[in-house]
């Protein structure tokens, strides 16, 4: 194809409509950002990985008042945030997949399965978790500031893409019990960036030492 080929108006006059509607649906402003909310692959934490986690952990406990962490991993955020105005294509772009949210009831056990993912990862999006990493081996594993009991069961909020084992995750493999959701991620995104500026808020991001890794 090449410029000698002559576009055909009817059909543009045709999605034009839908064309329009898209773009002022993507372009609808939702919130503003502080300062630009960034990954970071090579660090055990990063602003654009505690924001997703955070939002997902806000709704698990809107779904399940039990829930007590999240988890996502670093691969599935496919975009930063700009400092200023965030759209609804900016959410998109962070999260372009059909991926919904997914509540796991696990043993300790499988969250020390968690743990020891993370320490061979250097680290991945969590909420509610503390983890301190020491000689390539977990030092300190903290739910809701408690350590883990091998014994106690735990609510973790996630999506089904890794409930499903995406990722390499193994540890989800055999959960005492699964609550899948209709609720997409970019829908909770939009949700929680949306909440913040009803409450007359900026979006920010913070590094907080959730996850740290002591050489």
């Amino acid at each position: 194809m090449d410029t000698s080929i002559v576009a055909d108006s009817s059909i543009i006059n045709y999605y034009a409509p839908y064309k329009a509607k898209l773009e002022a649906a993507m372009n609808r402003i939702i919130g503003y950002a502080e300062g630009p909310i960034t990954r970071n692959r090579n660090a055990p934490e990063s602003l654009m990985g505690n924001f997703f986690a955070d939002a997902l952990l806000w709704k698990g406990k809107q779904l399940d008042q039990e829930v007590q962490a999240s988890f996502a991993t670093k691969d599935g955020i496919r975009a930063d945030l700009h400092a200023g105005d965030i759209t609804v294509g900016n959410i998109f772009e962070v999260m372009p997949f059909e991926n919904a949210v997914c509540i796991l009831t696990l043993s300790g056990g499988d969250m020390l399965r968690l743990a020891d993912y993370m320490v061979k990862t250097g680290g991945q999006p969590v909420g509610g978790i503390e983890l301190v990493i020491e000689n390539g081996k977990a030092k300190e594993f903290l739910v809701e500031g408690k350590p883990i009991d091998p014994d106690a069961h735990y609510k973790l909020a996630t999506y089904d893409y890794l409930a499903n084992g995406g990722d390499y995750v193994t540890f989800f493999d055999k959960p005492i019990a699964r609550e899948d959701y209709t609720q997409l991620l970019r829908e909770t995104l939009m949700q929680y960036v949306s909440g913040i500026t009803k409450q007359g808020k900026h979006v920010q991001a913070q590094l907080d030492g959730r996850i740290q890794i002591i050489k």
